[in-house]
């Protein structure tokens, strides 16, 4: 990969860089982004509001979460979604398409189940239904995130990426802040308040099923990608082989001792937002910003600058490289962490709150657009599901297992100390990120 432009007049316009978004691959993605974004929070977030408010208890609500370990898995069952053909879909759609279809059919299915499951009456159908419309969203995620890759050049992998968090950005506020402003205008009125009324979350819960349409009738009218031949197996170790093994060798063989650094890299790059953000909400809290001050700050100007920092990552992606974007992210990911540390010492100020969530969430936009295009272009077009999702699921892994330890971290050392040392994670980060472009700008 050479991260240098070879000549001035070779750079795309930033008129003509802007026009990109409305490009038809753009927009399309933009669509299948929305799809994609919105079932996660009727799963999780939404749900457990919904469970809570039917007088379930906090404790059987925390195991129920476990049904979002489905994304975490989903490389599990990535090459199936790479090789297997579906029958009737796969004839006449193609494989990406068809695997993106029946994998919208099941998060519609278990939207719809979730609607007509009163979980006061039994939980396990609703536990069930919820289970059926988080795999069929992990899946789709699988077969998403090849179809993206092998949709356009590698060059124009950033633009898609950040259509793709836009859509999914706007459904994470439809299927949060949307979900319940239909479940409450759906209300009878005249019970007492706090009456749990299931028939208005099965109208949310319809609605948002309904919305899945977004996405289905994208994938309907949208061109298959460029088929790839894969090697034939002809038995169930064969298949192992192929489908299993072989995405996973080919990547170690491709770059040899590299993918070490590669690896190191992609499992550590978010690790200062990650690692930060468990304590994002109890922080809002002990330092004595009302519900609505958060929720405002968070889902209106947090939202718009992930954004606004998206749609900048992936134009300065297109101009300057990805490696050079991926090294500012990485920068400011680990800067804006000091924000918070000063925050935590400024004390209560929403106007701060709003700098500094403001910030936080332009640098997360614009280093999410240049590390998913970068993981995008250490696939191979060939096993691009399967080492994908390898990758997605190892950006998580380590920094998910550091943030369990993020509480006691704040107990032992206060919020400013806690937020610095998130800061200092990001240092290795960026030594992993330069000896990576020296590697690709030599190969």
């Amino acid at each position: 990969m050479n991260d240098n432009p070879t000549s001035p007049a070779k750079l795309p316009t930033w008129q003509d860089t802007l026009l990109i978004y409305l490009s038809p691959s753009s927009l399309r993605m933009l669509a299948l982004g929305f799809s994609a974004g919105l079932p996660l929070l009727l799963v999780l977030g939404t749900l457990s509001f919904r469970l809570r408010e039917a007088g379930i208890d906090r404790a059987t609500i925390g195991f129920l979460s476990w049904v979002g370990l489905a994304y975490g898995f989903k490389w599990a069952w990535a090459p199936l979604v790479d090789r297997l053909s579906i029958p009737v879909l796969t004839p006449l759609m193609g494989r990406r398409r068809s695997w993106l279809l029946l994998a919208q059919i099941a998060v519609v299915a278990g939207l719809l189940g979730m609607a007509w499951s009163n979980p006061q009456d039994a939980l396990s159908p609703l536990v069930g239904f919820a289970l059926l419309a988080a795999v069929g969203s992990a899946t789709q995620d699988i077969a998403l995130d090849a179809f993206r890759i092998e949709s356009a050049q590698a060059r124009l992998q950033a633009v898609l990426a950040a259509s793709y968090q836009t859509g999914y950005r706007l459904a994470m506020i439809w299927a949060g802040a949307g979900v319940f402003w239909i479940a409450a205008r759906a209300e009878v009125g005249g019970l007492p308040a706090g009456t749990y009324q299931d028939a208005a979350w099965g109208v949310a819960y319809t609605a948002m099923a309904l919305s899945m349409a977004v996405g289905m009738v994208t994938v309907l009218w949208s061109k298959e990608p460029a088929h790839t031949e894969l090697p034939p197996a002809h038995s169930l170790p064969q298949w192992l082989q192929v489908a299993v093994l072989a995405p996973f060798g080919e990547f170690v063989r491709r770059y040899r001792w590299h993918a070490v650094l590669l690896l190191a890299l992609i499992g550590t790059y978010r690790i200062s937002d990650i690692v930060m953000g468990i304590m994002a909400n109890p922080f809002y809290v002990d330092m004595g910003y009302s519900k609505e001050e958060v929720a405002t700050v968070t889902k209106l100007y947090g939202v718009l600058m992930t954004l606004v920092g998206a749609f900048v990552g992936g134009a300065m992606v297109l101009r300057l490289g990805v490696m050079r974007v991926l090294m500012l992210g990485a920068v400011l990911s680990a800067l804006t962490n000091l924000l918070f540390a000063w925050l935590a010492l400024h004390g209560h100020d929403v106007y701060a709150l709003i700098a500094v969530v403001s910030a936080d969430n332009l640098a997360s936009g614009i280093a999410s657009a240049a590390f998913i295009a970068y993981l995008s272009s250490l696939t191979n077009v060939q096993y691009s599901a399967t080492q994908y999702a390898l990758f997605s699921s190892l950006m998580l892994l380590l920094p998910k297992f550091l943030a369990g330890f993020s509480g006691v971290a704040v107990d032992a050392a206060g919020y400013a100390w806690f937020f610095t040392g998130t800061a200092l994670l990001g240092l290795p980060v960026l030594l992993l990120v330069w000896l990576a472009g020296r590697y690709h700008a030599t190969h």
